[in-house]
């Protein structure tokens, strides 16, 4: 078998290896999803750590690391091939279930995390740049809404099964054995069934006098962070939509068993938000046709008040409901704003154009974890959940006054000439 696929475009020509990219990324939401439920309740009340700033060193180290990593993520793709970054991707997580089991203070596990910001930068990166080479302009939405679907629902699944493993177990080692399986099946994987892609983005090319085509990186850079209204909007969308998720990942465990839940219970609350994101297999598809921009800002809006509401009410059954709301704002808005610099990229720059765009976005699980750790440090837990969800807000705001539709047949977007 040779390592590059047919010079055809398509998910259905390519289904098997478009297959194995959606394994892979569920395996992604299972490596990072593992940590969720446990490891915060770990730092707590296995560790002694009593500041909540402190415990969320653990999301700060992770988030600024993925969100550099993206950026480069992006550009070695483009520059060496998707696959060799996928198969580092995964190599650097093979220490952390040992990290996990065997850390002897909490800052191990703030060092550790920095492998899992590496793997989740190269991994998740390269995965959504496969699907869109493979899918093309025609199903980019499909394809992008299928890859974070199934990651999302891999970051359910993982807090899930942890949360009652430890509940059954103990908070350690038992759930970090299940991580570790995960890992080192998806870096065989990784080796000996995936094939290269970078050669299909090559076929959307046109003409080489195109006045977007070969942008140094630094003219990318500039574009996608400030240079273009609607691709600001994205990114500062995209930073502060992470808070949510930093919150689900950081507050939201300790919020809830604050309140008597026990960490089985506290497992499903949170891994009912993220299994929401599965519904991005449709919402993805559903832009395709109506465009980014709709359901973008319902999504803001809606996370926003999952969020707010998250407080305001109580019981198991009211905190599920909520948490399942915030989800769904999550999966209109979250595909349709990666698929932004999708659309205004050319292919030749568009894996450093989304590169550009993930850093922005992932950036914010540090920012949100001082942000969200400051907030519950100083005020309360509960206040942090009243600045997420008004921040969520703002946000939106400022996607509905600066955003342009970027969809090709829906869109009013022209990008700057450059300089």
């Amino acid at each position: 078998m040779g390592t590059e696929l047919a010079h055809k475009q398509g998910i259905r020509e390519h289904l098997g290896q478009f297959s194995l990219h959606v394994l892979l990324v569920f395996a992604t939401g299972l490596t990072i999803g593992s940590e969720r439920a446990v490891v915060p309740v770990l730092g707590r009340d296995v560790f002694g750590v009593e500041s909540l700033l402190v415990i969320g060193s653990f999301v700060v180290s992770f988030g600024f690391v993925k969100g550099l990593l993206n950026l480069y993520a992006g550009k070695w793709g483009g520059e060496y091939g998707r696959k060799p970054v996928l198969v580092l991707g995964w190599a650097t997580a093979l220490p952390l279930p040992i990290i996990l089991i065997y850390a002897p203070s909490w800052a191990w596990i703030t060092v550790g995390n920095v492998l899992l910001g590496i793997n989740q930068a190269l991994t998740w990166s390269m995965a959504i740049n496969a699907k869109i080479d493979i899918a093309g302009p025609d199903q980019r939405g499909l394809a992008v809404g299928i890859d974070e679907a199934f990651g999302y629902t891999g970051v359910a699944v993982g807090a899930w099964v942890t949360g009652v493993i430890a509940a059954r177990t103990s908070l350690r080692p038992e759930p970090f054995y299940f991580l570790a399986a995960v890992v080192g099946l998806a870096f065989l994987v990784s080796i000996f069934l995936i094939k290269e892609t970078v050669h299909l983005a090559e076929l959307e090319v046109e003409d080489d006098d195109h006045h977007d085509a070969n942008l140094p990186f630094v003219e990318v850079l500039k574009r996608a962070t400030y240079g273009d209204k609607t691709l600001f909007a994205a990114a500062q969308a995209g930073h502060i939509e992470k808070f949510v998720d930093t919150l689900f990942w950081l507050a939201v465990p300790l919020y809830l068993t604050d309140q008597g839940l026990g960490i089985a219970a506290v497992g499903f609350v949170v891994a009912v938000h993220s299994a929401m994101y599965f519904l991005q297999i449709a919402t993805g598809g559903l832009a395709d046709r109506i465009g980014r921009r709709p359901p973008v800002l319902a999504g803001m809006f809606l996370a926003g008040a999952g969020v707010l509401g998250m407080v305001l009410v109580e019981g198991y059954l009211a905190w599920a409901v909520l948490s399942g709301a915030s989800g769904l704002g999550m999966a209109l808005l979250y595909p349709n704003l990666m698929t932004v610099p999708g659309d205004a990229a050319h292919p030749t720059w568009r894996a450093t154009g989304m590169g550009v765009y993930r850093m922005w976005r992932d950036t914010g699980y540090g920012v949100g974890a001082i942000l969200i750790g400051l907030s519950m440090e100083v005020l309360s837990i509960e206040a942090a959940f009243y600045v997420i969800g008004l921040l969520m807000f703002a946000s939106g705001a400022v996607v509905y006054v600066w955003m342009q539709e970027t969809h090709p047949d829906f869109g009013t977007h022209e990008p700057p000439a450059p300089e």
